[in-house]
């Protein structure tokens, strides 16, 4: 009998395409301080104000990309989790961070599982962010607190410069490179530019320099672009492009704040312009394709691109429940140190 329990936990999807189905989803998501960091009396008239037509706006998205089975990023981590299961001895759910099957059901349903006594908390995100990683810890503890289980929260680190996550990403991409390409995009979510500064640890590192995320320092532990930086470079050299065939930016800009940059809407019509006929996206801020990389790269972006005067815009699908990628996760959920 084992005495740990798998959670993979992913950002979430809203139960079903209705507007009010979709507003209750951005409400939560959005009412988060980790996502929103304003204090409440502001972040309460933000959302407010959002809500009178993102929902209406955000339920077509979702409805252009929605699966006879669900929501595609709930389907998908559903298949990973039993695929995962099938290859472990020890119990495996998956939660989302907001709707359904959420953290609480989640961590209940493991720790009523006879003889757990620690979980191992997954949070499949490559990269640290507040706005993601830390956000899910924080609700996982309090889900513990509140109903006193007796269970200890093992956390998996970030796993951006992991080599098995960079060997699985490289797998699920090379294909595509081999069947023609001009430019690789690699586009990442994008975060508000104060999330990186909140993060620094040292007060003084990110975005104080153009070349911050190439001088090496203890703020990298924390700094999203960095870690996007890294793994970029690394999936390059992996899978042997020069520097003149690809380039990252960052996507989904919410609000009139400064985002990370470049941005991916920016890009597009640039290499376009620059004769870029066929261009590939790839999405590494996400394991599990969803409406960021379905609906707006997959549809939208590759709009814009031909509108532009691109000829083809091919989406790169994200690592979902490719056998490499179940097989990394097989791995840590086998190897993980115990925590004391």
């Amino acid at each position: 009998m084992s005495e740990r329990g798998v959670l993979l936990v992913n950002l979430g999807s809203p139960k079903s395409t209705q507007v009010g189905d979709v507003r209750r989803y951005l409400n939560q998501f959005l009412m988060d301080p980790y996502v929103v960091d304003l204090p409440w009396p502001l972040r309460r008239l933000l959302v407010g104000l959002i809500l009178l037509t993102r929902p209406k706006a955000s339920a077509h998205a979702y409805a252009s990309i929605w699966w006879e089975e669900g929501s595609p990023l709930v389907v998908i981590s559903r298949r990973v989790q039993q695929a995962l299961q099938a290859r472990l001895q020890m119990p495996v759910e998956m939660a989302m961070r907001y709707g359904e099957p959420s953290i609480e059901q989640g961590l209940l349903k493991l720790s009523a599982q006879p003889g757990i006594k620690e979980v191992l908390f997954m949070p499949q995100y490559p990269q640290f962010a507040d706005s993601t990683i830390t956000t899910s810890i924080v609700e996982a503890q309090r889900v513990i607190a509140k109903h006193d289980l007796q269970i200890r929260l093992n956390v998996l680190p970030p796993f951006y410069a992991w080599p098995e996550y960079l060997e699985a990403l490289t797998q699920t991409t090379r294909p595509h490179l081999q069947q023609g390409f001009d430019f690789l995009l690699l586009s990442y979510h994008g975060l508000p530019e104060r999330h990186l500064r909140k993060a620094d640890p040292t007060g003084n590192h990110c975005l104080a320099t153009p070349d911050c995320c190439s001088r090496p320092s203890p703020a990298h532990a924390t700094c999203y672009r960095a870690q996007c930086t890294y793994v970029s470079q690394a999936l390059a050299q992996r899978l042997g492009l020069r520097d003149d065939q690809w380039s990252q930016s960052f996507q989904s800009r919410l609000g009139r704040d400064k985002w990370i940059e470049p941005y991916t809407e920016a890009r597009i019509d640039e290499l376009a312009a620059q004769g870029v006929k066929r261009l590939l996206v790839a999405c590494p801020a996400f394991v599990t394709d969803c409406i960021e990389t379905l609906e707006e790269i997959g549809d939208r972006a590759r709009e814009q691109f031909i509108a532009a005067g691109g000829e083809e815009l091919v989406l790169i699908p994200c690592l979902n429940d490719d056998a490499h990628w179940v097989d990394v996760l097989q791995h840590w959920s086998e190897h993980t140190p115990v925590q004391a």
